[in-house]
């Protein structure tokens, strides 16, 4: 095993709602191999492991140090904690990032939390109070079945992947790490921009209410503070504060200039001492719908998004470095495209981040690609209640993200329409109003692609991966009448409730497959028929998104995709993010005006 020189990914892991005093738990921790998920019975809960793996690299990836790609049904990790002096006497919380799929954790040999669900984060108390001369001894058993119905994404339930099937992720795959809170603390914030106030509205929940303590936040930007309030904290579970901007420091948030403002969250006691404390960051921004049209702040905005599956060669789900991160969306950027659907998984917080401060657009999305009801009994990616469970702690983890202009809680559900009603409609249901439930501010497609089941819903879309510009034009070209592309089943038999004149985008095309590398026996794949030369895909890729771009009732659309992911070959970059292609003329093909801006801009100069 190669010895770690620095802890891995040791940036802090939560940037809308730090503390200062943390520790991360990246890094060589004991690992083992559980293949027939009898651990707790054989002892290993109670004694050392026989191997290491680095952490948060999951033990499929090489940067984990272990690399081995084949199923592992159960695994299990440990490692000691010794808690800063400073710490003494206070809540310890333990915090996990995302372990895949089925986590219990426990410390010093009692549980101390579960968690199902292997793309969002959860939290446990490594101590109630804290003793720094006491050795915590943490525990991880990760369960991870190849059979049964679980939220994967894209991850294989074969042994190779194939298509757009990838590499599976198992265990602990984002940061660990804990900090010290009092036992009266304050929870994550809820950041809520209102341009119309030009104000914020801030929901602030406190672990335990207590007789006059209050929440108070302040804003500030480079100038210094521009606005203080402050809300009671013992009426209610969550204390509520409005603060509206002085007009002269009013500023937008947007692409061309995403600017952020400063937030201090205090929580106070009776006397009106500080007893918790933690800082944030807001972009005051708007996202709405008038007609066809999805408006940010109050404009018309073509979405230029690029299908993003956020895989790595050497870490699979887990981007190398913070750097890397940001690199993606860099890329996407120079590519033309100003924003990304996130597919196929929640992607690490961090990745928020920068899409915060570059003005990068994004939609979140669930990992859990066809859900059907078609299949055996126990099928992959069938729906369960945990879909609905995960999906809403994913929404409530990002809510506050400026960078976040809509959801998509399922993709490419396979169901008929008159079909008696299945456990897919109702879990469709319960995560288009759950989403709308958490988060009204936002639009939301009940199903990308396939199967639209609720009437009404925010937004309606196709993906359609036609390669012909000719015939692709046609197939979109109903919109115009109000009788858009709706993707069926093969024998034509309808899946979706018939489109209401919602903004419409097809949300997936292209997907053109191209490696100028590929060695005769290499196994590739994409969609079409593969160009002859280069110039021949940039004609193509310029001809698909001419039509949509020329359409003035289509509000945007999504390349497939970014990068290249291990078979799948139809990124504009190469899977290492090398340079395949001419990127300048990919990007040339996209920034002229879009239609429906053009449309709207006429519009309103009248």
């Amino acid at each position: 095993m190669p010895e770690i020189s620095a802890v891995p990914r040791p940036e802090y892991p939560r940037p809308q709602f730090v503390r200062t005093e943390w520790q991360c738990l990246n890094g060589t921790w004991q690992f083992e191999r559980d293949s027939g998920d009898s651990g707790l019975e054989r002892g290993l809960l109670d004694r050392d492991l026989t191997g290491e793996i680095v952490v948060p690299f999951c033990p499929e990836s090489s940067l984990s140090g272990i690399g081995d790609p084949d199923f592992h049904s159960a695994v299990w990790y440990r490692r000691t904690v010794r808690v800063p002096q400073e710490w003494a006497g206070q809540r310890v919380l333990l915090h996990f990032q995302a372990v895949d799929h089925d986590a219990t954790v426990w410390v010093d040999g009692v549980e101390a939390g579960r968690h199902r669900g292997g793309f969002t984060t959860f939290s446990c108390d490594l101590a109630d109070a804290a003793d720094p001369a006491h050795t915590y001894t943490v525990v991880v058993r990760a369960r991870d079945p190849r059979g049964g119905p679980q939220a994967r994404g894209k991850q294989a339930v074969t042994f190779e992947g194939r298509g757009a099937h990838y590499g599976r992720t198992t265990g602990i795959w984002q940061t660990v790490w804990c900090e010290p809170v009092p036992a009266t603390h304050l929870g994550r914030p809820k950041i809520t921009p209102n341009v119309a106030a030009s104000a914020f509205r801030i929901t602030v929940p406190v672990s335990a209410n207590r007789a006059g303590h209050q929440v108070r936040v302040t804003v500030s930007d480079q100038a210094g503070e521009l606005a203080r309030a402050q809300a009671r904290a013992d009426l209610d579970l969550a204390a509520e504060v409005w603060l509206p901007l002085p007009d002269e420091r009013v500023r937008l948030w947007s692409p061309e200039d995403p600017h952020l403002y400063d937030l201090r969250i205090d929580l106070l006691d009776g006397d009106g001492a500080v007893l918790d404390t933690a800082t944030s960051y807001a972009g005051l921004r708007s996202v709405a719908i008038d007609g066809h049209a999805v408006l940010l702040n109050g404009r018309a905005r073509f979405q230029r998004l690029v299908l993003d599956q956020g895989y790595y060669p050497d870490g699979l789900m887990t981007a190398p470095t913070d750097e890397a991160l940001l690199g993606d969306i860099e890329l996407a950027m120079a590519a033309g495209f100003n924003g990304a659907r996130l597919h196929q998984k929640v992607f690490e917080e961090r990745y928020l981040y920068h899409a915060d401060r570059t003005g990068f657009l994004v939609w979140g999305e669930f990992g859990d690609w066809g859900a059907n009801v078609f299949g055996p009994p126990g099928d992959n990616q069938q729906p369960t209640a945990s879909f609905v469970t995960q999906w809403v702690e994913a929404v409530e983890r990002d809510y506050s993200h400026p960078s976040i202009v809509g959801w998509c809680p399922l993709n490419e559900t396979w169901q008929r329409l008159h079909d008696q009603i299945t456990v897919l409609d109702d879990v469709t249901q319960g995560m288009y109003l759950a989403t709308k439930a958490a988060d009204p501010t936002r639009p939301v497609v009940d199903a990308s692609g396939y199967a639209h089941r609720v009437p009404g819903a925010d937004v309606y879309d196709s993906h359609c991966y036609e390669q012909d510009p000719e015939v692709f034009g046609k197939l979109m070209a109903g919109l115009a009448d109000g009788t858009p592309y709706v993707n069926a089943d093969p024998d034509g038999t309808a899946w979706s409730v018939p489109y209401q004149g919602q903004p419409y985008f097809c949300s997936e095309f292209g997907g053109i497959w191209w490696n100028p590398d590929a060695r005769p026996e290499e196994y590739s794949w994409g969609y079409g028929e593969r160009p002859t030369s280069e110039e021949e895909l940039q004609v193509r890729f310029a001809g698909l998104v001419g039509v949509l771009l020329d359409d003035p009732r289509m509000f945007g659309y999504c390349y497939t995709q970014l990068t290249d992911v291990f078979q799948e070959q139809n990124g504009i970059y190469r899977f290492d993010r090398s340079t395949k292609l001419d990127v300048s003329r990919i990007r040339a093909a996209q920034l002229r005006p879009a239609a429906i801006e053009q449309a709207r801009s006429e519009t309103e100069e009248c």
